[in-house]
């Protein structure tokens, strides 16, 4: 088992210090919980059931879903430095990035979540964009990915570990899996040559995998859809990638096909 990938049960959270990047925090916690900040912000997104989020005053309601295939998302966005109590119903995500400067809360509500479908074919695949990079943050940004049973994600294999901008800007990033049920999997390739990396993974609901470089994609094994949550970090407000230069001729591909039409899978 490679060390990027984190197993249900076996881990609590990520850190900076923990995973060796410089900025990302992922960590799912179960009601009621007690939490600061500090030097990072945060968004809150629950998986399941009804959530209460307290901060200096202010108390802010995100209705829930039943599971995550269950429903849009709600996420409530918080500033450095700041003491919050949370009352859930089921898990919370914490998504955190450390920034210099302290913003205002933010509550994203299922309506204003804005919800793409990409690819073609067995590539096809729903994206909602939670905390976007026109979102008023500083570093993190968020994303929930809904893949039908049997297709591929995050394809063609893309990477975002070198900064040229426009085309590839560099962003630490995390994959946290939920599956419709416990023996359900997916699969999870990660390589660099750049860094002599390849490893595949089978990955479960509850496992983490941490892709601090190289390229990557997902497959869903047939029958279970699959739903990952991303956290992503870094200097600039971009998720601009590069494709693996052998496997970018896919793109055009699909313009023969059609969209699968079972996406999207959550309305």
């Amino acid at each position: 088992m490679t060390e990027f990938l984190l197993k249900a049960g076996a881990w609590e959270d990520v850190s900076p210090e923990s995973a060796g990047w410089r900025y990302l925090h992922f960590g799912v916690r179960s009601g009621p919980f007690s939490a600061q900040t500090g030097d990072a912000e945060i968004a809150l997104v629950p998986l399941a059931g009804r959530c209460r989020v307290e901060a200096e005053g202010v108390t802010w309601e995100l209705g829930g879903r039943e599971h995550v295939f269950a429903g849009m998302p709600w996420a409530l966005y918080l500033p450095r430095d700041t003491a919050y109590r949370v009352e859930a119903e089921g898990d919370v995500a914490i998504c955190g990035a450390r920034c210099e400067t302290r913003r205002e809360p933010v509550l994203v509500r299922p309506g204003e979540i804005e919800m793409e479908v990409r690819g073609a074919g067995n590539a096809t695949r729903q994206i909602n964009h939670i905390v976007g990079p026109e979102f008023p943050a500083e570093r993190l940004l968020v994303v929930e990915v809904f893949t039908p049973a049997g297709n591929w994600s995050s394809y063609p294999p893309h990477k975002h570990d070198e900064d040229n901008a426009p085309g590839e800007v560099v962003l630490e990033e995390t994959y946290f899996f939920r599956t419709r049920a416990p023996e359900a999997f997916a699969v999870q390739r990660l390589y660099s040559p750049r860094h002599g990396l390849d490893v595949t993974e089978t990955v479960r609901d509850g496992d983490l995998m941490l892709v601090p470089y190289g390229y990557h994609t997902t497959a869903a094994a047939h029958g279970y859809d699959l739903y990952y949550l991303n956290a992503l970090a870094g200097d600039t407000r971009s998720m601009a990638s590069a494709d693996d230069p052998e496997l970018h001729w896919v793109r055009g591909a699909w313009d023969e096909l059609e969209p699968d039409p079972r996406v999207p899978l959550v309305r």
